[in-house]
């Protein structure tokens, strides 16, 4: 990702930074985006978050950017201030959502810098679960102060004094939310299986949703399994979670019986393996889907087309 593209405008009034702290700022666009995201699900709501937060620091007479020791620290604090406002706003923004919302999911081969850099390998492995879209559901369950605290301490390493002043609660009560949100992330991730059984279950789905084979999807669906469709209004999605088995499968086999060009192309993702609709040259939709005990337990279709352009 290019860090000095779609810079901010300077807004009229302070004199502009010196070129050398100009760049170090600009520097922390990668940073700034890979955090937004993890707060906000969406990468359209990170950017505009990240171009606040350049806006709030061209804004600042020189003198006070001069007194900023660490220009990086002063940019987190602001960026994740300005999610937990975006954030304590959501709610009505999913109530008036044109059926289920669904975080965006990301190519596991084009983060356009929402993972941070990483030397060792294992580390490597939790910042890509970070923005995996079964985490970011799970993060969507939290109150903004337990998502912002989590994030920030259990992803960037942020102490809890330093929390304790984005959220306006004090360093025990923070530490008490991260550990409330990591129980629930913990929760969620022990019910996983081996990538290598996901992956299997995911093909096999795969190739019966490809013949039109119901029987052989139901075979590989949880009986509660749930799927959830976020279409956005824009195109066409179940306006409700489907549930059961039978009905997902039903629902599967109509959705891709409406599009006879589509194709079921197998992608990587960070939930593991799964696939996009390849239709008429273009991805018109990404499948991400967990599995437990052998069985698929939810199916996440992103259909929405403002939500694929990092797809596209």
């Amino acid at each position: 990702m290019d860090d000095t593209a779609d810079r901010p405008p300077l807004p009229d009034g302070p004199e502009e930074p010196d070129a050398a702290l100009q760049a170090e700022v600009l520097g922390e666009r990668r940073h700034l985006t890979a955090l937004a995201f993890r707060m906000l699900g969406t990468f359209a709501e990170a950017e505009d978050a990240v171009q606040e937060t350049y806006i709030r620091w061209y804004r600042l007479s020189q003198e006070d950017r001069d007194a900023i020791e660490v220009p990086r620290a002063w940019l987190t604090r602001v960026a994740s201030r300005v999610c937990l406002n975006i954030l304590s706003s959501a709610r009505w923004k999913r109530e008036t959502y044109v059926g289920p919302w669904l975080p965006e999911p990301v190519p596991a081969d084009a983060l356009h810098g929402l993972a941070a850099r990483a030397e060792d390998p294992s580390e490597r492995v939790t910042l890509d679960d970070s923005i995996s879209t079964a985490l970011l559901v799970v993060l969507e369950s939290m109150t903004p102060a337990e998502r912002v605290s989590f994030v920030l301490h259990d992803i960037f390493a942020v102490p809890f004094n330093e929390i304790a002043d984005i959220v306006g609660r004090s360093p025990a009560a923070c530490r008490q939310l991260a550990t409330s949100a990591r129980r629930r992330v913990q929760q969620a991730r022990g019910r996983r299986v081996s990538r290598a059984e996901h992956d299997d279950v995911v093909k096999a789905f795969a190739a019966a949703a490809r013949t039109g084979d119901i029987a052989g999807l139901v075979a590989v669906l949880d009986p509660h399994v749930v799927l959830r469709s976020d279409g956005g209004g824009v195109v066409t999605a179940a306006r409700n979670p489907v549930v059961g088995s039978d009905r997902v499968a039903r629902f599967v086999v109509g959705a891709l019986t409406k599009h006879p060009r589509a194709s079921v192309v197998e992608r990587n993702t960070h939930d593991g393996l799964g696939f996009v609709l390849w239709d008429e040259g273009r991805i018109s939709g990404v499948v991400t889907l967990d599995v437990a005990d052998g069985l698929v337990t939810d199916v996440r279709m992103m259909v929405n087309p403002h939500k694929l352009t990092l797809w596209n």
